[in-house]
């Protein structure tokens, strides 16, 4: 039976797909988990890693291996806390990759609650900023735009956004009138994922993109970009509310576009920490209902 040390090398370094990020999470050095998966791929006598650039990729055994090795230390570390005998709830540490907007406009805001009703979930943010989803087995669970389509994974939509046209008060100050009828000779804001032709059509109006000005690829950006007063943006309801309910953005009329992308909480079905995960992803069903 290979040392428990050298499978908690392979379970974080297929997950981490890097000895060196491996040796850091564990305290260990480099040389010491490079020479651990050495001595298992000789017990085991298969390869377990191959170099890729700079990732160390695990092989389909490996692969295989570590997702079983990832839940079954997950219930060891449950039984001995249970053994213990504390009367604590075992902590259910949780890494969520989760889209950047959403994490720093909306999720971020909200973590001391999920703090006092599960005090037992130790949540650790990885934020993302793709459409396409990193490894999902990289993580314990994700926040992304696309469902992730593995047959051993879930994947719920959490909301199905609008997009509305949003400007600092002081901004709505320098333009007396502005309205939807004058957005198109109102300073505008990019967003490059999205056309104001789109709104525009909405609203009835025949107007074309802007040509000029900074375009933004990162919806968060963009919408500093309004709150400091830069121009009028198209961003999401949800992550605009708040900042309309404390007046410091101003909504231009009443029309609403369709969200291109939804957001997907997505996780594994069998995972060790299961419980934790349905208990989060009740916590922000119940925030999302909240805030809507």
């Amino acid at each position: 039976m290979p040392g428990l040390a050298a499978l908690r090398s392979l379970e974080a370094a297929a997950r981490l797909r890097s000895y060196t990020l491996a040796a850091r999470e564990l305290h260990l050095t480099h040389s010491a988990v490079s020479h651990q998966l050495r001595q298992l791929e000789a017990q085991l006598g298969v390869p377990l890693f191959t170099r890729s650039g700079t990732q160390m990729l695990p092989t389909p055994a490996c692969a295989r291996l570590a997702d079983r090795l990832r839940r079954s230390l997950g219930d060891l570390v449950d039984a001995l806390t249970e053994a213990a005998g504390t009367g604590v709830a075992a902590p259910a540490p949780l890494e969520l990759s989760v889209m950047a907007d959403f994490a720093t406009v909306w999720l971020i805001p909200r973590l001391d609650d999920l703090a006092r009703a599960h005090p037992e979930i130790e949540l650790s943010l990885r934020l993302h900023t793709g459409l396409a989803p990193p490894d999902p087995r990289s993580v314990d669970l994700g926040i992304w735009h696309r469902r992730i389509e593995a047959h051993d994974h879930r994947s719920v939509r959490l909301l199905e956004d609008r997009v509305i046209a949003v400007c600092s008060p002081e901004l709505y100050a320098r333009h007396p009138g502005l309205s939807i009828e004058t957005l198109p000779r109102a300073p505008l804001l990019r967003f490059a994922p999205r056309s104001w032709q789109e709104f525009f059509a909405a609203a009835g109006l025949d107007a074309d993109e802007p040509a000029r000005g900074v375009r933004y690829a990162d919806a968060e950006a963009l919408l500093r970009a309004a709150l400091a007063g830069q121009g009028v943006a198209m961003v999401r309801r949800q992550m605009a509310d708040a900042y309309l309910g404390r007046g410091e953005l101003v909504r231009i009329g009443d029309v609403e576009i369709p969200a291109d992308l939804d957001y997907f909480l997505s996780w594994r079905e069998d995972h060790p920490r299961a419980a934790a995960i349905e208990a989060f992803h009740h916590w922000l069903r119940t925030q999302l209902a909240a805030a809507s």
